[in-house]
């Protein structure tokens, strides 16, 4: 039986969340400074583009919505200004105000696939939506206003009872199932967009995806999958075929942007947390096959290591999960996480 959620509580969560999401002013410790700094140098063009180094140097709006995220939180308008130029002239779709999610360097053109990618085009909007309102600038909300209606009239669908949020405009939908992926569900943003487009159906997408993430338990450690199935019939719930049933690259988000939106007495986060500190494992691994409660032979990066810390604390926990810093650099996936864990972390007043 779904767990019920109840309306006042929801509506908690958004208001919480979103005054949280635009507090704006928070103290820049000098660390984080560095990193910020050193994540431009490494990641960001020139042109603005947010470099994917460990994925044959693509972009996508995932990075550029984070980027446009940090460069916000950051007080950095000149980088920002430069990633919205290039977001704007290469990933933005001409047939609404979503953006492609993929661009290619080497292919001709470089966007092949003009399909979205939701939790990037909640980022974009979002950064818009906190940039404007930082920098006095009517133009960044109207734009972010944009993005955030086309992905309510776009990416919002009916099933089995819930009001779910797809990952793309295409591609996910099923005659009998849609398909979801919990960590798109970026509770930060959709707060962040809810104040600027006030709607009935934030508040329903958010407490519906709640009811489906405590559903959504599998494994020996009751994890999220990085792609969930929902049924069209009753709402049933189940790792999405034609993915690996694994609590992976994707899920591990999932307790970031729980934990940040002021959720962190949720399953989602604790189970995670349960997950990467079991003392029965050699290390904290980099995922979980929750069809037979395999693990990576590898540990998880630093960036997921932040995720858990920001997550521990958030729910009054110690956390000595270490594990061994890489012998090379970070990548922009596991840089990013770690930028994204102490944004959150410094928005909820809370030191890592």
């Amino acid at each position: 039986m779904p767990i019920h959620i109840p309306r006042r509580s929801a509506l908690c969560f958004l208001s919480v969340a979103a005054a949280a999401a635009m507090r704006g002013g928070t103290a820049i410790a000098a660390e984080e400074a560095r990193g910020w700094a050193s994540f431009k140098a490494r990641f960001l063009s020139p042109e603005g583009r947010v470099i994917d180094n460990n994925n044959n140097n693509q972009s996508h709006s995932e990075g550029q919505g984070w980027g446009l995220s940090l460069a916000e939180h950051f007080d950095d308008r000149a980088a920002f200004d430069r990633m919205l130029l290039w977001t704007r002239r290469n990933l933005r779709r001409d047939s609404d105000f979503l953006h492609s999610w993929r661009w290619l360097p080497d292919r001709q053109p470089p966007v092949q696939d003009s399909n979205n990618a939701t939790d990037g085009d909640l980022f974009i909007a979002s950064a818009l939506l906190k940039g404007g309102r930082r920098w006095s600038d009517p133009a960044l909300t109207e734009e972010g206003t944009a993005i955030a209606r086309d992905v309510l009239r776009l990416l919002v669908r009916r099933a089995g009872g819930h009001l779910v949020l797809l990952p793309g405009a295409r591609g996910f939908e099923h005659r009998d199932h849609v398909v979801l992926n919990p960590s798109y569900y970026s509770y930060p943003a959709i707060a962040a967009v809810a104040e600027a487009v006030p709607d009935p159906a934030w508040l329903r997408v958010a407490s519906d995806g709640l009811r489906l993430l405590r559903s959504a338990r599998f494994g020996r450690w009751g994890l999220s999958p990085d792609w969930l199935a929902v049924s069209r019939l009753n709402g049933r719930v189940a790792p999405a075929p034609g993915w690996p049933a694994r609590f992976s690259y994707d899920a591990v988000r999932v307790p970031l942007w729980l934990a940040w939106a002021g959720l962190s007495d949720e399953a989602a986060v604790a189970a995670p947390l349960n997950f990467w500190s079991d003392a029965s494992l050699r290390q904290m691994p980099a995922w979980a096959d929750l069809s037979n409660d395999s693990v990576a032979p590898y540990a998880a990066g630093p960036g997921v290591r932040e995720i858990g810390r920001f997550a521990a604390l958030q729910r009054g926990l110690r956390w000595d999960r270490g594990g061994p810093e890489p012998a090379h650099d970070r990548d922009y996936y596991d840089t990013a996480l770690a930028l994204l864990a102490q944004m959150g972390a410094a928005e909820r007043r809370v030191r890592l």
